[in-house]
């Protein structure tokens, strides 16, 4: 990519406006490589997932009225990075050309030579507009739309065509002018735009923190006042604002508005948090539960090198197939390893996951617990004396190996991975001091006392109080209430979809 390996490569990357959904391809190609990551506060944190886990990340904090680096700082940061060797990233809210200052960080990479690409963003100009239900142009009401940064536009009013602004356009975007609202009304009702033009206010638009208000251009500044409304904001000025109200399509998504504390491991979240916020919901990660392979592997490497002698694999987990699968990988083997055995699983999340692999399963329980395959395996004939292969968690109930003995089974359980609590910053733990959580979802008994035991109890006490507790199922609930708390929600059939149907239901019911 970069012959001269004493210069690096500078990509001045758009975020896009908010949500992660919104982030192009070549943004997630060109973070995924990236030595270094340069972002700001409009700059989703999801993203920064998408790069290495060695990566250096800066944050330079840019804000209304507040910056951790000036623009200066920034442009020396970016420069002593690509000077010694490095991939940066400079990842910006919206897109770097538009009102993001990235055509002064380009000019000074020309200058010092060092070669960079622009990868363009959503702007946030647009989206945030189209997520209200705003369509900034349209047949029956403009064919004109300009985009106006709302500091200069009064820091600087000679600069400004407030004549040509107020009579020749059809429909005026402002960002970052929710501070100077006040003045941005007077000047274009003083130079012709009438006083009951629609105005619409979008503060966060197309994050779970999305918020609007409409008015008219006489008294949007009064009201923006009224409901608090603070940077970032967007305003958009003309007819085509009044549409908001019929054509509001994401502030009727369900949970909106709502926050949700996840407590499961990070590898495992990504399904239940994209349910949520599919559905407009703040997610909180706070992953209080790690899957880790076992210190001691000769069992597993045992019942691996000799799988043929059995007749069954129970799979209660898709952490207990990935742990099953990469220790046998390990060991030079493959999915053939399984093609003598009949499979039995626990869950449609296990049964999916194998699937997906080109592997079905030949008993799913309709019941998601360990307790569905003891029924499972009652119905079955011919079964005593027959050998099972049982992977499985470090710590789990004992219920289903001595249910499987009892029915003549012989059993080996072995230890395929262990879980325990995650080292968890400070910070993570002090930030839910201040989150006003509306749900907190518990996925099993481990992330429930892992839960208990990371945080102090001053946090669990106010969390547990305040929201509404999600259990999964009656096992998770059962932990819960042992520490003397409720839940509140809790689905009939154990999966991930369930519950988040679930959760939708109490918030809207």
């Amino acid at each position: 990519m970069r012959e001269n390996k004493k210069v690096g490569f500078v990509y001045l990357v758009g975020a896009g406006p908010g949500d992660p959904g919104l982030f192009t391809l070549r943004g997630k190609e060109v973070l995924e490589q990236a030595e270094v990551v340069i972002y700001d506060r409009l700059a989703n944190p999801r993203l920064l997932e998408l790069a290495p886990d060695n990566a250096e990340f800066i944050y330079v904090g840019k804000r209304s009225g507040k910056h951790t680096f000036n623009q200066d700082g920034i442009n020396k940061i970016i420069l002593e990075k690509a000077l010694t060797g490095k991939i940066v990233v400079r990842l910006k809210g919206g897109d770097p050309f538009i009102f993001g200052r990235g055509g002064e960080e380009a000019e000074i990479l020309v200058k010092a030579g060092v070669p960079f690409e622009v990868v363009p963003g959503v702007t946030s100009a647009i989206a945030v507009p189209a997520y209200a239900g705003i369509p900034l142009t349209h047949r029956s009401y403009t064919a004109s739309v300009a985009f106006i940064t709302g500091h200069r536009s009064c820091e600087n009013e000679a600069d400004v065509d407030w004549e040509g602004l107020a009579k020749g356009v059809g429909t005026l975007v402002f960002l970052m002018g929710v501070t100077n609202l006040p003045k941005i009304a007077e000047n274009l009702i003083r130079f012709g735009r009438s006083p009951d033009t629609p105005v619409a206010v979008i503060r966060w638009g197309t994050t779970p923190d999305h918020f609007s208000i409409d008015g008219k251009l006489s008294n949007i500044a009064e009201k923006v006042k009224e409901a608090g409304i603070r940077p970032p904001a967007i305003v958009v000025v003309g007819e085509v604002a009044a549409l908001r109200n019929e054509l509001a399509w994401f502030e009727k998504r369900p949970l909106l508005g709502k926050t949700v504390l996840i407590t499961r491991s990070r590898g495992q979240a990504s399904l239940l948090r994209d349910l949520l916020e599919r559905r407009g919901a703040k997610c909180i990660q706070f992953p209080v539960i790690e899957q880790v392979p076992p210190q001691d592997t000769s069992g597993l490497d045992e019942s691996i090198k000799n799988i043929g002698q059995y007749d069954w694999i129970i799979f209660t987990s898709v952490n207990g197939v990935k742990f099953f699968l990469d220790r046998a990988k390990q060991l030079g083997k493959d999915l053939r390893i399984l093609g003598g055995v009949k499979i039995a699983v626990v869950g449609k999340a296990t049964s999916k996951y194998l699937e997906n692999l080109g592997i079905v399963p030949d008993l799913i329980p309709q019941k998601f617990q360990q307790e569905g395959i003891l029924e499972a395996f009652g119905r079955l004939e011919d079964i005593k004396g027959q050998s099972v292969l049982y992977p499985r968690a470090g710590v789990v109930r004992p219920n289903l190996e001595q249910g499987l003995k009892t029915l003549g089974l012989n059993v080996n359980s072995v230890v395929t991975y262990e879980t325990r609590p995650p080292k968890l910053k400070e910070e993570e733990i002090s930030q839910l001091r201040d989150a006003n959580v509306d749900c907190v979802i518990f996925t099993s008994s481990s992330t429930v006392d892992n839960f208990m035991k990371l945080c102090p109890k001053d946090i669990v006490d106010t969390l547990l109080d305040r929201a509404k507790i999600a259990c999964i199922g009656p096992i998770t609930r059962n932990s819960v209430e042992r520490y003397g708390f409720t839940c509140a929600i809790e689905p009939e059939c154990a999966t991930i979809e369930a519950l988040v149907q679930e959760i939708e239901k109490a918030f809207n019911t």
